[in-house]
């Protein structure tokens, strides 16, 4: 009788990660073709592995105001307490108060991809957030801190060697606290997470770095709770305009 290998599973679900990235990579010519193919394996993944609490859509985010964030690859929103979502003509549009992370989808981890991550994750985390009191049974538990939206960058491969060398911390390192980029993946060689108590990046080469990102990005989920409580009356004054 086949015993059961929790280590030869992970394995495996690694392998199928990196195949698909791998197979976008070398037979999709289109530049277009190809990055919508590299989001729909990393959307699939995390729509598959998340806790259902979590939501995963290519979309806009927008906030009371009426601002809107650049369109996003991968948001990563709440749809358990979230009282709306719009889909309108294909097109997803999230509340700023849902999200718990964004990324972008590159085929290969550059300054340049890191910095077009960089400005997408700021347009979101620029967008203006509230927070209502809370009822219990008990009375009124103040508004809930804004829980801050990870942001980060997944690619299949690197255009540097070693893929976490110097040009790639310096490439993190010109970020800020608007638009750091929280953690990644290079499918390829590895991840890397910022340690916020070191105030500094850790960068892990594996061999099975997809498997080891999601549950790095499960872990950070975890330490972010629930989102907070929306005014929904803040949306609802656009109605008399």
């Amino acid at each position: 009788m086949t015993e059961w290998s929790l280590s030869q599973l992970l394995a495996s679900l690694h392998e199928d990660i990196q195949q698909r990235l791998q197979t976008v990579r070398k037979c999709f010519g289109h530049p277009g073709t190809k990055g919508d193919a590299s989001e729909a394996v990393w959307l699939e993944l995390f729509d598959k592995y998340l806790p259902r609490r979590y939501r995963v859509a290519t979309a806009h985010v927008v906030d009371s105001l009426g601002s809107f964030s650049e369109q996003i690859d991968i948001v990563v929103f709440d749809r358990q307490y979230s009282p709306f979502i719009f889909y309108y003509e294909g097109q997803i549009i999230v509340p700023a108060e849902s999200v718990y992370a964004v990324f972008e989808a590159k085929q290969t981890i550059s300054a340049s991809h890191v910095e077009y991550a960089q400005k997408k994750v700021a347009s979101v985390r620029q967008l203006y957030r509230t927070s209502l009191p809370i009822p219990h049974a008990g009375g009124i538990f103040p508004p809930k801190p804004l829980t801050p939206i990870l942001g980060g960058l997944l690619t299949f491969e690197s255009d540097w060697n070693p893929a976490f060398g110097q040009p790639l911390q310096q490439a993190l390192g010109k970020g800020d606290d608007l638009d750091r980029l929280d953690l990644g993946c290079v499918a390829s060689h590895g991840h890397f997470v910022w340690d916020q108590s070191e105030a500094a990046y850790m960068f892990v080469t594996e061999g099975k770095a997809a498997t080891a990102f999601l549950f790095a990005l499960i872990s950070k989920l975890q330490f972010s709770g629930t989102v907070s409580m929306i005014d929904i009356q803040a949306y609802a004054k656009w109605l008399i305009t």
